[in-house]
């Protein structure tokens, strides 16, 4: 059995605009309450009939970041799944990062440079 897909991820210039757009496109409720001020969007409530559906966040970069869409997938290690990502052609681009006591994250490119992330914890 794979490791499962378990948060998407909208980064760009404005989060604020960003969160108004999904907020009104999809129906999406954003939680921001936090230092970061990531906008975080709940699996709960946001599921089709078949109870599908993953939770995720839209926010801001770092000043001069032009921003990424990407998804996480749970990993029992994020340093041994960055690892295994860069022995198979990969490039590693952040991580592992603790983002809170509970969540570690990181992220690397694909062999074409896709943006794709790993998180331990948090789900």
């Amino acid at each position: 059995m794979g490791q499962p897909v378990v948060h998407f991820e909208i980064i760009g210039k404005d989060g604020d605009k960003l969160r108004s757009y999904y907020a009104e496109l999809f129906g999406w409720e954003f939680d921001a309450d936090n230092p970061m001020n990531y906008g975080m969007v709940q699996r709960d409530g946001n599921t089709n009939a078949d109870g599908i559906g993953i939770g995720g966040g839209v926010g801001a970069g770092p000043e001069g970041y032009d921003g990424h869409v990407t998804f996480y997938i749970e990993v029992p290690d994020v340093e041994a799944a960055l690892a295994k990502a860069e022995s198979l052609g990969g490039s590693r681009t952040m991580g592992p990062e603790k983002v809170s006591d509970e969540v570690e994250i990181g992220l690397f490119n694909d062999p074409e440079g896709h943006h794709v992330g790993v998180v331990k914890g948090g789900s």
